[in-house]
């Protein structure tokens, strides 16, 4: 009896935390997903598929297409930068890897605003990077660097690619360096045992890496808003006018609904990979 009410003392509150505000808003987008929107706004409670049917209307299925094209380049480009990076950090003297981690962290002091205003400073027409370029004769006239899609990528490679750098880098730190050094005695050259060894050992934090940016790259607003310019619609910026803007709860519910299930099946594909890695190393 002690023991099971020690045990809910310390659960409990977590539970009810995620309950209250997870489980119960994500139950609400389910329900309102399935109703009818007011000619006023709000909602009428009237059963009804219509919004799943809007949903993948061509407009919309092209604006979700759009959005996982950007956010599958951004975790393409977040890779190839972090993978070198947590490699390079994991391989460093361990009294210096700490430093390294911390500069790794250290965009995350200032808040998320400010580092994505930051890059509307450095890439306008009249930014350092078009001033820089300007000024050395490399360009006759000031790039459009700005409000397209490579700005918005961009900006999501740099919010996101720490984390992923920690994915790996933990990946990497675990590995066992007899590994690598019986692959190099054996005859294999370094490239070969990165490859056949060091890279497929280290897949599931180059899985968890990648999931986590384009789950949280797919359903971003407010850098394709900032940086984007009004000018690269992603299904985030949609979900967001219709709860805001059109005022269609509903409608905004079910594309909300399609979100959350895209990314809790990348979430169960990653989670699969992981564990049958998990068995093969064993």
């Amino acid at each position: 009896m002690y023991q099971r009410l020690r045990t809910f003392l310390f659960v409990g509150p977590g539970l009810a935390w995620l309950t209250f505000f997870m489980v119960v808003p994500c139950l609400l987008v389910f329900l309102y997903s399935f109703f009818e929107r007011g000619v006023y706004g709000g909602i009428v409670y009237d059963f009804t598929f219509e919004n799943f049917d809007r949903a993948f209307d061509p407009l919309y299925l092209a604006i979700l297409l759009k959005s996982a094209k950007i956010a599958g380049v951004a975790t393409l480009i977040a890779l190839l930068i972090a993978y070198p990076a947590a490699y390079a950090i994991a391989r460093a003297p361990a009294q210096r890897q700490p430093v390294y981690l911390f500069l790794v962290m250290l965009p995350f002091w200032s808040n998320y605003l400010i580092r994505t205003y930051a890059w509307i400073v450095m890439l306008n027409r009249e930014g350092l990077i078009n001033r820089a370029l300007l000024d050395f004769g490399l360009v006759g006239e000031a790039l459009p660097l700005l409000y397209n899609e490579a700005s918005v990528v961009t900006g999501l490679v740099y919010n996101y690619v720490p984390f992923v750098i920690l994915a790996i880098y933990s990946s990497i730190s675990r590995l066992n360096p007899e590994i690598a050094e019986a692959s190099e005695d054996l005859g294999a050259p370094s490239y070969k045992t990165f490859l056949r060894v060091i890279l497929p050992l280290t897949l599931p934090g180059i899985a968890a890496g990648a999931v986590f940016v384009f789950v949280l790259s797919i359903g971003n607003f407010i850098t394709p808003d900032l940086l984007g310019g009004g000018r690269v619609q992603m299904v985030g910026n949609l979900i967001y006018d219709q709860f805001l803007e059109a005022r269609d709860w509903p409608f905004g519910s079910a594309l909300s609904l399609i979100l959350i299930g895209v990314m809790m099946c990348l979430l169960f594909a990653q989670a699969v990979a992981v564990n049958r890695s998990a068995e093969g190393t064993r």
